[in-house]
């Protein structure tokens, strides 16, 4: 006879709420979780060139939690299925009594939970999610800081990551990412208000649903934390100059560094490639003008199909100096007409958007 929790999945999953398929050309369960920790290099791919739990290559395979489904991770808590994760966490599909829903735990791999340096990130990321309450942003519902399995309890959302869509389509037409910008460059602004800073700002950490979501807050500071940098943090395209090298801008990363991150990301999505490319192995480079071209290199060239306007705001964001970039809320105003312009009904779904 099947277990309350199996009937449960298989109920949920009869809703759509959770997705049958894990062919290689499904989108993810749940986006927001195999972003979870891609914050250390760049994105470990999640379609068919690589399967999401593996680790880059090189790398040694990380410990996991081997958890059986209906496993207890915390009081009224139960795993459901492995989602994906990287070289410090993993996170799970999980039952929540309390909440009396679909959730995901992401948790600190069996072999770092002892691991002060794992532990005090967990908590900052906790922090981070209990002081951040936007439209945009990720939610979270619970941190369990101690205990065996050390973990994050938050929103659990369907859909496709832009990147995702970059990689199956290329260069995305307007009306599927520039949405998508205007929400993300609301929640920047807020968070620059919050005097906080997000600073893994990226396709993989931008949610196509609706509204949009920007996930993943295991690297957000405060504005002070951030400015006491003093290495290189983050995913290596959408770095900017100062965030690749903090020690040669001294106290400059703030909030025009998240601005650089949707530059870069806006730039990705019109057209179909990062605005520094580098040749294969740039990343284990010692010589930061290698790994992080854009120190010393100006951007690729947009394609003509930009718009004058999008690209001179695309530009204007990825300005090397700092203080010559817009904020986040000059931005969404530069791409407000550009959007109100756009065809008036768009649907969301797990191909991106489409017209009506």
């Amino acid at each position: 006879m099947s277990s309350p929790r199996s009937l449960r999945h298989r109920a949920f999953r009869s809703l759509g709420l959770i997705r049958a398929d894990r062919d290689e050309g499904a989108d993810p369960p749940d986006a927001a979780a195999l972003a979870a920790d891609e914050a250390d290099g760049p994105p470990v791919p999640t379609g068919p060139e690589r399967d999401p739990s593996a680790p880059e290559q090189g790398r040694p395979t990380p410990a996991c939690w081997e958890f059986e489904e209906g496993a207890t991770i915390a009081a009224g808590r139960t795993v459901l299925e492995a989602l994906g994760g990287g070289s410090r966490y993993e996170v799970h599909l999980v039952w929540d009594d309390r909440l009396f829903a679909l959730t995901v735990a992401k948790l600190i791999r069996p072999d770092q939970v002892e691991d002060p340096g794992a532990l005090r990130e967990l908590r900052q990321e906790a922090e981070a999610l209990e002081r951040l309450a936007h439209p945009v942003l990720v939610r979270g519902f619970d941190a369990v800081l101690d205990g065996p399995y050390p973990h994050l309890l938050i929103e659990h959302l369907e859909g496709p990551t832009l990147r995702r869509l970059i990689r199956r389509h290329g260069a995305l037409p307007l009306e599927q990412f520039l949405p998508l910008a205007l929400h993300v460059a609301a929640a920047l602004h807020y968070m620059a208000c919050e005097e906080m800073v997000h600073l893994d700002v990226k396709p993989d950490n931008i949610l196509v649903s609706v509204p949009p979501r920007l996930i993943d807050l295991s690297i957000a500071r405060s504005l002070e934390r951030a400015a006491r940098l003093r290495g290189a943090i983050g995913t290596d395209a959408y770095m900017p100059p100062e965030q690749c090298d903090p020690q040669a801008f001294e106290g400059q990363i703030g909030p025009p560094a998240d601005v650089w991150g949707l530059g870069a990301t806006l730039f990705h999505a019109a057209s179909g490639q990062v605005p520094f490319p580098r040749p294969k192995g740039a990343r284990h480079s010692e010589d930061p003008a290698v790994r992080f071209p854009q120190l010393v290199e100006e951007p690729a060239v947009l394609p003509d199909t930009v718009p004058d306007v999008l690209r001179e705001l695309i530009l204007r964001a990825l300005d090397r100096r700092p203080e010559e970039r817009p904020s986040a809320a000059d931005l969404a105003l530069g791409l407000e007409p550009l959007v109100a312009a756009l065809p008036r009904r768009l649907a969301f779904g797990r191909r991106g958007t489409r017209r009506r």
